[in-house]
């Protein structure tokens, strides 16, 4: 349980412009709907998947690291990863597991495979959506374990978009669906309370000596 109390003192160091700029995107947070990249190798294509992450109001991103390990872009998402929740994985089975253990259904993002578009996509269900490398785009691994395949429809000559890209538009789409469904999409109070708790003390240079004085003072 977070300490109200102590949140509450934390946050008096904050300007009263950051404070509501915090409960506001915090009140547009959801678990509802997650991402996961699978081994992306270019750097700065997960840094932008992050960043439409927090755009889009999407807490938790996992990045599953099975072939290509390589750290965020900062530049790229422009403090993106101050914000969102970023889990790791050795294998792409162990993402999946984890994430249906948490009640999501796999998405696998694809052009091919008789995959349903993203208008018609049934947004009642919690869901994870996977992106693949650049290239090979998924792994059979996803593809074969998938609840449901997704693809962006397009009429030009070419079959897919940057991954980036890609992950913008579903995105967009999905969460714009999410905010005008009668569904309990939002971070239950106690984990917004949470967020605005880690988020203080990433702003709060000296947020250890802080809590510690108010411990004593207490």
């Amino acid at each position: 349980m977070v300490d109200r109390k102590l949140l509450e003192y934390l946050e008096s160091f904050l300007t009263s412009r950051r404070l509501a700029l915090y409960k506001k995107v915090v009140s547009q947070r959801t678990n509802h709907f997650t991402v996961a990249v699978e081994d992306v190798y270019q750097l700065h294509n997960t840094s932008a998947v992050i960043r439409s992450c927090d755009v889009f109001g999407i807490q938790n991103v996992h990045v599953i690291e099975e072939v290509n390990i390589k750290r965020i872009d900062r530049e790229i998402a422009m403090g993106a990863q101050k914000w969102v929740d970023i889990n790791r994985y050795a294998t792409t089975r162990e993402c999946i597991k984890t994430l249906k253990n948490r009640g999501y259904q796999i998405v696998a993002t694809t052009p091919h495979d008789d995959s349903e578009v993203v208008q018609d996509f049934e947004i009642t269900k919690p869901a994870a959506f996977f992106f693949g490398r650049e290239q090979q785009g998924l792994s059979d691994t996803v593809l074969e374990t998938a609840d449901s395949k997704l693809h962006i429809p397009m009429v030009g000559f070419t079959e897919s978009l940057n991954i980036s890209v890609s992950a913008a538009i579903i995105l967009q789409h999905v969460t714009s669906k999410l905010r005008t469904a009668n569904i309990e999409w939002q971070l239950s109070e106690e984990e917004q309370l949470q967020k605005r708790m880690e988020w203080a003390k990433k702003v709060i240079k000296s947020h250890e000596q802080i809590i510690a004085r108010y411990r004593e003072n207490k």
